[in-house]
């Protein structure tokens, strides 16, 4: 038996032991609010600038093909995937007769540099060569004249690799160029993930779009974040966050499931402002202003960046800073200033393309349109292909 005294020592030394730890342990630095710098990426904005079939589309995403987010990795292989698409012949900037418009189209980037011979643009064709969509609504929450919209999409390695991309069910209600309605969400699934093999795909009719009783309509799939170890995210707690848009003050929400129940949407959680929950209608505006495409990145400290176009149509690209997938994110910084504004064209849907970037920056694209774009599209087809900055954080 231990004396009595033995035992107080001990007691003492491990005092003594917890005391120097902490007393040795640095307290934790707050961190520095980031500066951002900006500039036009001219190189990539003219690998989207085509006379000669696909010439231009918005809804740019880019999907590195083997899953991982990982920053200048050579010999890395993209899918950009887009919606509304014009292909045709171009001459002196303005699309020849019997230039035709599809919903969804895809390109095909070898390597992370903007070469024109490592890029493929790629449309679905019918018989006679005739160009359609790659994805047409058909499944039990369809309704006739609707067609696809695309969301952000992932290569999800927890089930086979296989492509998964959030579609957007939309139909026209007038003539004009914003008279369109979205209305449901399907799980698009590409198990065959080649060129000639994106037009085989499954529809997984999804419960997630829905109107809020208190805030309206509510769409996931405006970004996505692989938060995972096999995505070689810079934390990773192991789920996809998935993000969407709320109601008329543009607001952002965030749902997250693991990759593998990605089918499952009983399983998805919602965050409510305070915690996850698994009633979708719990769901609580994150922050306001943002645009109905945009992106969550990390950065090499720890934090993360959102990215979006200011209120969702406007000459500045925004981005804000988080200490959470989730936020709570600050103020918005106005990093760029778009300079086509200024010449009658619309910016919408700024969102960066992370492993396409280097590390303390962010490649950004941005869309323009018109308001009276079916009629200027066929005058001008520069006015329809994705724009490209550097935005450089410190």
């Amino acid at each position: 038996m231990k004396h009595p005294g033995y035992l107080a020592f001990l007691i003492l030394c491990l005092v003594w032991s917890c005391t120097a730890s902490k007393v040795g342990k640095k307290a934790p630095q707050a961190q520095r609010p980031l500066t951002f710098t900006s500039e036009a990426a001219p190189e990539w904005t003219a690998l989207f600038e085509r006379t000669s079939g696909w010439f231009g589309a918005d809804g740019i995403f880019s999907i590195p093909l083997d899953g991982k987010e990982v920053q200048q990795v050579d010999n890395k292989k993209t899918l950009f995937i887009f919606s509304d698409t014009y292909i045709g012949e171009v001459v002196n900037n303005a699309p020849r007769a019997g230039n035709v418009m599809v919903n969804n189209t895809a390109a095909w980037l070898s390597g992370n540099e903007p070469q024109e011979s490592k890029i493929s643009f790629t449309y679905n064709k019918q018989a006679g060569n005739q160009p359609i969509s790659y994805f047409i609504p058909n499944n039990s929450i369809s309704k006739e004249g609707e067609y696809f919209w695309l969301g952000d999409a992932f290569i999800n390695q927890e089930k086979d690799n296989a492509l998964y991309i959030f579609a957007y069910h939309v139909h026209k209600t007038g003539p004009n160029v914003f008279d369109f309605e979205q209305t449901n969400i399907t799980l698009l699934k590409v198990k065959d993930l080649t060129e000639n093999g994106l037009a085989e795909y499954e529809q997984i009719p999804t419960t997630v779009g829905f109107i809020h009783p208190t805030y309206g309509r509510v769409f996931f799939g405006s970004g996505l974040f692989v938060n995972t170890k096999a995505a070689k995210a810079p934390n990773p707690d192991g789920y996809l966050y998935i993000y969407g848009i709320m109601g008329k003050n543009k607001s952002l929400i965030a749902a997250r499931t693991r990759p593998a129940d990605i089918e499952n949407f009983d399983k998805w959680t919602f965050w409510d402002g305070e915690k996850w929950t698994s009633n979708k209608v719990d769901v609580a505006p994150i922050t306001d202003g943002i645009s109905n495409e945009l992106s969550v990145t990390p950065t090499q400290d720890g934090r993360y960046l959102l990215t979006f176009q200011v209120f969702g149509i406007s000459d500045k690209v925004g981005i804000q800073v988080g200490q959470s997938p989730i936020g709570p994110f600050g103020k918005i910084h106005e990093v760029y200033t778009c300079p086509e504004y200024k010449a009658g064209l619309l910016p919408y849907n700024a969102k960066a393309h992370y492993h396409l970037s280097k590390p303390g920056q962010l490649l950004i694209s941005y869309n323009t349109i018109t308001l009276n774009f079916w009629e200027d599209i066929q005058k001008d087809a520069s006015i329809y292909h994705p724009r490209f900055i550097w935005v450089r954080y410190e």
